[in-house]
């Protein structure tokens, strides 16, 4: 019984790990259907294993940093042959979610992202903050090996930074406002059929706003808003997530309000568009969430009050108050 218990203490790290590295995987997969390349460099606008990264290591510690290093060796091999540079890109991809969880850690980040300065902490510390370490240490390897002319660094270094930044301010708040199934349990059944207009009117207008030839983008921000407003995080993340494929598939493809215009400004004009749209949810939805549990602390208060002047004075908590004029309260 001992030796079992002691198998599995010790096996739940190891699987932990492996399944980390497969999720990676996979998620690298989804991001490379939209590639793009940029002075011969392989870039994505989104990069969702850097979110997916970052929120395994705020569910289940720095112990499963390894899983990083291995999907992103799985992800690098599977692409093409390994270089030289392949290393730095191993390194700087696993550097850059370790270092945000860190930074995170050291003040005070709570994954439940009820306050608003968690919210500002996730887009400064660990979005634009960490990401810099993979940006650097990538574009730098591949300048260094002779793979990236000197003229193409700062492009590169600037799509590298973006989409990966891009996938902790899109990606993570998906992972962090649904790590658990109570999530969807704590939806009143009658807020269900609003829910699914939300989804609804989500899907309809990112596309219309994404394929039509009119400058429509702004039109998402409103369901960006009611979904904030809402349903807070669980809300406003997959709504943003929703818009943030459909613009992306948009602008490599050509459609839409990016058509005719160059990869820079396709790129820059999407980057613009998922920030501003992964900002405000963010930053909405976790002041809603502190409004909330504010309400509900000084509500519990209240009640507790009110039990203690039942104790001391009973039939007290049920008088009127203030009282009408001309009594004495």
């Amino acid at each position: 019984m001992v030796r079992t218990e002691q198998f599995r203490r010790s096996a739940t790290p190891v699987l932990e790990i492996l399944a980390l590295g497969g999720v990676y995987y996979a998620s690298a997969w989804c991001g490379l259907l939209e590639e793009v390349r940029i002075a011969g460099a392989v870039v994505t606008p989104l990069w969702p294993p850097t979110g997916v990264a970052l929120s395994c290591l705020l569910f289940f510690g720095i112990r499963i940093w390894p899983g990083i290093a291995l999907g992103t060796f799985l992800v690098v091999v599977t692409l093409s042959p390994l270089h030289a540079a392949d290393f730095g890109i191993i390194v700087g991809n696993t550097l850059a979610p370790v270092c945000a969880y860190l930074m995170l850690r050291r003040v005070g980040f709570r994954v439940e992202l009820d306050r608003l300065r968690d919210g500002v902490l996730l887009v400064a510390l660990g979005a634009l903050g960490g990401m810099l370490v993979s940006a650097t240490l990538g574009s730098g390897s591949l300048w260094a090996t002779g793979s990236l002319p000197s003229s193409g660094f700062w492009p590169t270094w600037a799509a590298w930074w973006a989409g990966d930044a891009m996938g902790v301010l899109v990606v993570a708040p998906v992972l962090l406002a649904f790590r658990s199934p109570r999530v969807l349990r704590d939806i009143r059944h009658y807020r269900w059929a609003e829910a699914a207009a939300l989804l609804a009117a989500s899907v309809a207008v990112s596309v219309l706003a994404t394929r039509s030839s009119l400058a429509l983008l702004f039109l998402v921000f409103p369901l960006i808003v009611w979904a904030a407003l809402r349903f807070q995080l669980a809300g406003a993340a997959p709504c943003v997530l929703l818009v943030s494929v459909q613009a992306i598939i948009a602008a490599t493809g050509g459609l839409g309000p990016f058509a005719h215009q160059s990869l820079l400004q396709s790129m820059v004009n999407l980057q613009a568009l998922n920030g501003s749209a992964a900002l405000t949810a963010l930053l909405l939805a976790a002041v809603v969430t502190e409004q909330n549990g504010i309400r509900r602390r000084i509500e519990q208060a209240c009640r507790e009050l009110a039990e203690v002047v039942d104790r001391l004075a009973p039939g007290e908590s049920g008088r009127q108050w203030p009282p009408p004029e001309g009594e004495d309260g």
